[in-house]
């Protein structure tokens, strides 16, 4: 029989991260609305109800375990993990609300635990360690992963299998490391003992692993298509998935046999009961039961009302593997029976885009929603341990870092904008402009890319684009203060308000650099090119060495460990290779400007690397349009990093190699640029007028840098945000101490920049213009 719906368990306020079902009659949930809940079922109820509510502390509860009885807790024990690193023992049944044992020692989130039958304990944390706990008191700490430690799995007394987002798997017979997994190309998310062959493993790059202990690759499982989150096994030996695809599913010997849709985002738990049903836990709040036995599903009218509910929502087009929606067919495709269970097709009706899935064992093909545009799973960011679709930069005031907003195309963005006043201790009036400013920058995100938007070269998507449509999507004065932000990354209190507009703006003294990245993507990348290059160009031991701990490092977000040794490494490999395949290596350049300015200043040999830069978009080749796609990818990923290095905190630029670097993009021509080009042009020129200003001196490129900007403003291709950056940079140099005499070109500069004004139709390029013309009068 399939699997039905046999219970929903509402109780939780947020997200259900943990689940336990150690009996048929007893279910665990962790949330993160700072509880856990104990659900129990009686010998003559059929349904479950809250038996016990747990509050450890204020904090979210990321994961949660049962322990088998003692003399002390006849019922067993409830152990939860949270945000504040701590680990609470509550002693199920009893009718005291405080934790029996808090354990203390880990650093950071507890998002992991485990428990062995003979009551050994396992954690797993943000702060990169494990640890073994007996009779509630530390045993061992498993220190060796360079990220934090997503799932623990104890195997016996002695050993101990983690997985980490650093991508591996360890082995440890007490406190030592005995054997390393490697294969999976994400973060490992969860762990699950399969008998007779050895251990599961499941990870963000959406597949499952089958493993023996002794580090073969048994199989593997493909079927979900975003980040797989937690797996368990029935006790069939059938593995149960879960993950960000909305759906569990039920593995058979190598084979997805059924897929279980749910009506939220992300099912972030599974878990198995004695009985075979399966237990799962959602991004909406609510625990759910499901069944294999007719007896125990839920009444008829509950199961078509839960299948209406999926088959009306509307779902983001990459949550089915990024499937095209140009020429789609009609319904006439739904005739055709599936290929395999979980196939998951598209097609028109009407107006309409439905998303339907094959269900094998029905034979027919069942609707899962409307698809709808939306910042799918597969771009998502990692912010605090969790993927989000937008993670914003807010600027709250000058010479303070920017804030992180994160939030997710599935919230309510009064939700988001209250965590985010909350966890930066920001006051509750705020919550409108937060809201808005949310709704603002997130309604406008299309898929994929029109012919004159970027993509990126590892997924195809435009993620890489910054911000820079309509009018209705860009905000009427995203610079504050004299600090600059992106389009996408507005100051919420002071970016949209009416009463800011007449505000100086000049001069802008901070830069923007281009920092957005898929750092996975990126170095999956880079082996794949490596591996298929001529011996005489790949990787050499030594620099594969480096680039891995490159990549550590901006994966850890520890900028302080980038140097000037990065930077020659990129420089040295940009230059061996050909300009057919540099791309990822150009862009992790980019990235190790924008995260640490300092390993740029203390480059001895500037030149070579913009001469490396430009020899990839050969420089000396005809500039014939179309471009071919590799050198379109190249020149705009040049502008983003030779903008990265002009950032306020690397101090004064030398004009012995700028001089060279605006004398090459001079020699573009004005057909070539792009909308994308423009922009990351417009934003290298920002950002040079930026430091040159804070240097007060003047530049000896002072009248190339002028030149640059007026073919950004007189191209026709230069849309309002691109215009905006280059009216500020043209703003930056007229304000300085070292302003050029303009002399007869004032007129012309006028004349450029009231038809600009005239062209953004933007409030706040109309009010940058008067500031501007105010100074060249």
């Amino acid at each position: 029989m399939p699997y039905k719906l046999s219970a929903t368990l509402s109780g939780h306020s947020q997200d259900v991260r943990g689940v336990a079902s150690p009996t048929t009659g007893l279910v665990l949930s962790a949330s993160r609305d700072a509880t856990a809940i104990a659900w129990s079922k009686g010998q003559t109820d059929a349904g479950f109800s809250i038996s016990a509510t747990y509050r450890p502390s204020d904090g979210f509860i990321n994961s949660i375990t049962y322990a088998p009885p003692t003399a002390e807790a006849p019922q067993g024990y409830v152990i939860t993990g949270g945000q504040d690193g701590i680990i609470n023992v509550f002693i199920l049944g009893s009718d005291s609300s405080e934790p029996a044992y808090s354990l203390l020692g880990h650093t950071a989130n507890v998002c992991a635990l485990a428990a062995s039958p003979t009551g050994n304990l396992v954690s797993g944390s943000w702060d990169s360690t494990a640890r073994v706990w007996r009779d509630y008191k530390e045993l061992y700490e498993l220190k060796g992963h360079s990220q934090s430690v997503w799932a623990v799995l104890p195997l016996d007394e002695s050993k101990t299998l983690t997985g980490s987002a650093d991508r591996t798997i360890k082995l440890w017979e007490k406190h030592k490391e005995i054997n390393r997994f490697h294969g999976h190309n994400d973060a490992v998310r969860s762990l699950a003992l399969v008998q007779d062959i050895g251990f599961a493993s499941c990870s963000n790059d959406s597949e499952i692993r089958v493993w023996t202990l002794q580090g073969d690759l048994v199989y593997t499982l493909v079927g979900h298509t975003s980040f797989v989150y937690s797996l368990a096994v029935l006790p069939t030996g059938e593995l149960v998935s879960s993950g960000e695809d909305r759906t569990v599913r039920i593995w058979k010997d190598g084979e997805c046999s059924q897929t279980i849709v749910h009506p939220a985002i992300s099912v972030w738990t599974v878990s198995t009961m004695p009985n075979g049903d399966i237990v799962s836990g959602c991004s909406d709040g609510v625990v759910r039961v499901f069944s294999d036995v007719e007896d125990r599903w839920a009444p008829a009218e509950e199961l078509r009302l839960y299948d209406d509910t999926i088959a009306n929502q509307s779902l983001p087009s990459q949550q089915l593997g990024d499937v095209p929606k140009s020429n789609l067919p009609g319904v006439e495709a739904l005739s055709q029976p599936g290929k395999k269970e979980g196939q998951a097709i598209m097609v028109r009706n009407g107006n309409l885009v439905e998303a339907h899935k094959w269900d094998a064992k029905k034979r027919a093909w069942q609707k899962i929603g409307e698809v709808v545009d939306a910042v799918g799973s597969g771009r998502k960011q990692l912010y605090e341990g969790k993927e989000y679709d937008y993670v914003f930069d807010v600027d709250i005031k000058d010479g303070a870092p920017a804030l992180k907003l994160p939030y997710n195309a599935n919230e309510n963005p009064y939700q988001a904008a209250h965590r985010f006043l909350g966890r930066n201790d920001l006051p509750l009036t705020y919550i409108d402009e937060v809201a808005k400013f949310i709704e603002k920058n997130t309604s406008a995100v299309h898929i994929g890319a029109s012919n004159e938007q970027y993509v990126d070269p590892y997924t195809g998507a435009s993620r890489y684009v910054p911000r820079s449509s309509s009018a209705t999507t860009t905000p009427s004065n995203p610079y504050v203060s004299g600090a600059p932000v992106n389009s996408a990354n507005v100051d919420p209190f002071t970016g949209s308000s009416s009463t800011s507009v007449k505000a100086k703006v000049l001069p802008v003294l901070s830069t923007l650099p281009f920092k957005q990245a898929n750092v996975a993507a990126m170095e999956k990348k880079i082996q794949e090119l490596n591996a298929a290059a001529d011996s005489s160009i790949s990787l050499r031991p030594e620099e594969a060495a480096i680039l891995t701990e490159l990549f550590g490092t901006l994966s850890t977000n520890n900028t302080a460990l980038l140097t000037a040794q990065h930077v020659s490494l990129m420089t040295t490999l940009i230059s061996r290779w050909p300009p057919s395949t540099v791309f990822p290596l150009i862009d992790v350049l980019r990235l190790v400007l924008a995260s640490n300015p300092m390993a740029f200043k203390a480059t001895t040999d500037k030149s070579a690397v913009v001469n490396a830069l430009f020899v990839t978009i050969e420089k000396d080749a005809p500039w014939e349009t179309p471009l071919p796609k590799p050198r379109e990818t190249n020149l705009l990923l040049v502008l983003r990093t030779v903008a990265n290095m002009f950032q306020a905190a690397s101090g004064p630029v030398p004009d012995s190699w700028t001089s060279s670097l605006f004398t090459e993009l001079q020699r573009i021509p004005s057909t070539v640029w792009t909308k994308a080009h423009l922009l990351a042009l417009a934003t290298l020129l920002l950002n040079y007028s930026s430091v040159i200003h804070r240097a007060a001196n003047a530049s000896q490129d002072q009248e190339k840098h002028l030149a640059l900007i007026e073919t950004v403003l007189g191209n026709t291709n230069s849309d309002p945000e691109t215009l905006y950056r280059a009216l500020v940079a043209f703003g930056n140099v007229v304000s300085s101490k070292s302003k050029p005499k303009l002399g007869k070109a004032t007129a012309t500069w006028l004349r450029l920049s009231s038809a600009t004004a005239k062209r953004s139709g933007e409030e706040r390029t109309k009010n940058l213009v008067d500031e501007v013309q105010s100074l060249i009068l």
